[in-house]
């Protein structure tokens, strides 16, 4: 990673104020969330894409999980391993893009959160391609039926938010569902240029599909506000919860209806 990427830029540079985010603050709820929706049994292996500080990942291990954190961002990983060894836990910590990682173990489940990842474009990345490669490396590193969460941008208030003249300008595809901006990673710092890519329920179910992964459920994701409940088309992100193997069944049906099963 000799020429970082503007995300590994930005991340890099955004690592040391990360969990100064107001979205930062909900982790023992959140893995709480966790541990019940993907079933995870005592010691289970848990790959966390996109671990950012590990906020996710200590807190798993400090409840007796195996984790593996993974991290386009070296200075993220150095405050995941800081904030590790504050916690007294043991968490395996790897350095990758997302889109080309290959781990030899297989786990009992993983996450992807917080747009950790999936969904983050490079300049040349493709808006396709991209994420259905991060899914790939995810399903190819689970043990089938595992269960996988993930949280995305919400492609309906993407298109909601946006507007004729931010099309008109470069700032918004409404075709690919990417909005560009120029953002500082914090305060004083130079901005820097970002695509990030939104999602629709429907794309995501073929998207899964391809990568060998069955969606059962999708709800509201946004952090601070996760529940089994329906997806506000105002609000920031969607939350998808898929297990390992594309076969279908009754379950898979279950993103049809407005009120997806618990």
């Amino acid at each position: 990673m000799k020429n970082p990427s503007t995300w590994e830029a930005f991340f890099d540079a955004h690592a040391p104020v990360y969990e100064e985010n107001v979205f930062t603050k909900n982790t023992i709820r959140e893995v709480d969330f966790l541990v019940a929706e993907l079933s995870l049994g005592a010691g289970a292996s848990v790959l966390d894409v996109g671990c950012g500080t590990g906020r996710h990942s200590i807190e798993l291990a400090r409840r007796g999980y195996a984790v593996t954190g993974l991290d386009l961002s070296a200075e993220m990983l150095a405050q995941a391993s800081a904030n590790a060894r504050r916690a007294s836990v043991e968490v395996t910590w790897i350095r990758s893009d997302a889109t080309r990682f290959s781990l030899p173990g297989r786990f009992d489940a993983a996450i992807c959160l917080c747009e950790g990842a999936f969904g983050l474009l490079g300049a040349g990345d493709d808006p396709i391609g991209q994420p259905l490669s991060i899914l790939r490396n995810i399903s190819g590193s689970l043990k089938p039926p595992a269960k996988a969460i993930f949280t995305v941008l919400n492609g309906a208030a993407m298109l909601r938010r946006h507007t004729n003249e931010d099309v008109a300008e470069g700032r918004f595809d409404p075709l690919a569902l990417v909005a560009s901006s120029k953002h500082p990673p914090r305060e004083q710092a130079a901005p820097i240029e970002l695509r990030e890519r939104a999602f629709l329920p429907t794309e995501l179910i073929l998207l899964f599909r391809l990568a060998d992964m069955a969606v059962l459920n999708i709800w509201g994701g946004t952090a601070g506000n996760w529940g089994k409940r329906p997806v506000d088309l105002d609000e920031m992100e969607i939350m998808i919860v898929a297990r390992k193997g594309a076969e279908r069944s009754d379950a898979d049906d279950a993103w049809m209806s407005p009120c997806s099963r618990p």
